[in-house]
């Protein structure tokens, strides 16, 4: 049985767009390599045309993930969220405990996961051990190496 997969709206705009121009523009780009291809000749001994027929078959089983996702997507709505508790969809504020840097991160679900931009999955470390937890907690990270992170909620408000 398929999980759901957590989406913001935000993300789940983005998953619709990213459908709909793999389906439209890319799947036309494709199709004229493969056209291109064919117009060299014999199609048995020709790397274009594999190499063409090749990205097409990713491209679709991409198209076919995508959709996947789509279906089993569950929109997560932070604007009537309590945000007395962290939770998929909040903004987390953080502090170091060791560093005493601050840092913000939204908890999205691990479709839109994406660190660079300050948005951690559900399912990550990090993520995993902020869920549940109230402001003023210091919650404990597990690290790969040395001792765990040790980071105090500071502030919980909806993305």
């Amino acid at each position: 049985m398929p999980r759901d997969t957590l989406l913001t709206a935000e993300g789940l705009a983005e998953l619709k767009d990213k459908i709909d121009h793999l389906s439209t523009v890319r799947r036309r780009e494709v199709a004229d390599r493969i056209k291109e291809a064919r117009e060299f000749g014999d199609i048995s001994e020709n790397s274009e045309y594999d190499d063409a027929k090749n990205e097409q078959a990713m491209l679709e089983k991409q198209i076919a993930e995508l959709e996947d996702k789509l279906r089993s997507a569950r929109l997560i709505d932070p604007s009537n969220a309590d945000t007395d508790t962290v939770a998929v969809g909040l903004t987390v504020h953080v502090k170091d405990q060791k560093t005493d840097k601050s840092t913000k991160f939204q908890i999205v679900g691990s479709a839109e996961a994406d660190p660079s931009e300050q948005k951690l999955s559900n399912e990550s470390p990090v993520g995993k051990a902020l869920l549940g937890h109230k402001r003023g907690d210091v919650v404990s990270v597990p690290v790969p190496r040395g001792p765990a992170r040790k980071l105090k909620i500071t502030k919980i408000e909806a993305a």
